[in-house]
């Protein structure tokens, strides 16, 4: 059997930046356990994997470990591909997930999510967290998936040096780091080494816990981000309430095919 394959740098618009994503275009659905060996040979932090569905797309995402609920990055990516090679007159995307419907709008060279919020409530800092850190975050929030901590300084987002098996005792799926911006509104780091990734570079779905949390605490609708991981990467995000938007670039790394 043969696939195509893409890899998509998402929320940039320059190669090695950004959060690179693997998307696998699909009739339909493989063995699921086909589809987990897949996205661990990628070994990337997401493999996207779609299917045309009437008008819509189905769409799934595996880390190299398991299958996630909610992906943003490589949600990006994937319509990247649909707009590039499959779809080339179109503006808006639907697809339907595991977390409801997602659409994706073109304009120019953006690409425009539309994800469900997910508004993070306070929550005892868990125990570890000060040995983690090596100080204590102003606040911690939990939505579910992620447990975000709130940090007074940028710079020590920025510097942090991650202990990896510390933050795995921290919270069974992901946990944010994040702090007021100086240049932007908000920066971030976030980690999901139980799933199988150290350190995201990119991660759209946390910008739907993140700016619900900063647009009520700097009254603002529109937002300016940053994650600060090594690859770094770049997103506008307006809060909707019940969903937030949120905007970036994409760039086509490879496109290849899969002997499988």
């Amino acid at each position: 059997m043969e696939l195509d394959i893409y890899q998509v740098d998402a929320f940039t618009s320059e190669l090695f930046k950004g959060n690179p994503a693997a998307v696998v275009p699909l009739e339909n659905w493989l063995d699921d356990n086909l589809m987990q060996k897949l996205a661990a040979e990628n070994n990337l932090s997401e493999t996207a994997f779609f299917i045309k569905n009437g008008d819509n797309y189905k769409i799934r995402w595996m880390t190299p470990v398991s299958e996630v609920p909610l992906c943003g990055h490589a949600t990006l990516a994937a319509a990247f591909v649909i707009f590039n090679f499959i779809e080339k007159n179109a503006r808006v995307l639907n697809f339907v997930s595991k977390s409801g419907l997602l659409s994706v709008s073109k304009e120019n060279d953006y690409l425009t999510l539309d994800f469900p919020s997910h508004k993070p409530k306070p929550t005892a800092a868990p125990e570890g967290t000060f040995e983690c850190f090596g100080r204590k975050p102003i606040e911690s929030l939990e939505d579910g998936f992620f447990l975000l901590l709130i940090f007074d300084d940028e710079d020590f987002v920025r510097n942090y040096i991650p202990d990896i098996e510390a933050i795995k005792k921290l919270h069974r799926h992901a946990v944010i780091i994040s702090a007021r911006g100086k240049e932007v509104d908000f920066v971030s780091r976030v980690f999901v080494p139980n799933e199988g990734i150290d350190e995201d570079p990119v991660t759209g779905s946390a910008h739907t816990v993140l700016t619900p949390y900063w647009s009520e605490k700097l009254d603002k609708k529109t937002l300016t981000a940053r994650q600060v991981s090594k690859r770094g990467g770049e997103l506008i995000c307006h809060y909707l309430e019940d969903r937030t938007r949120i905007k970036g670039n994409a760039v086509l790394y490879l496109k290849g095919k899969i002997y499988c």
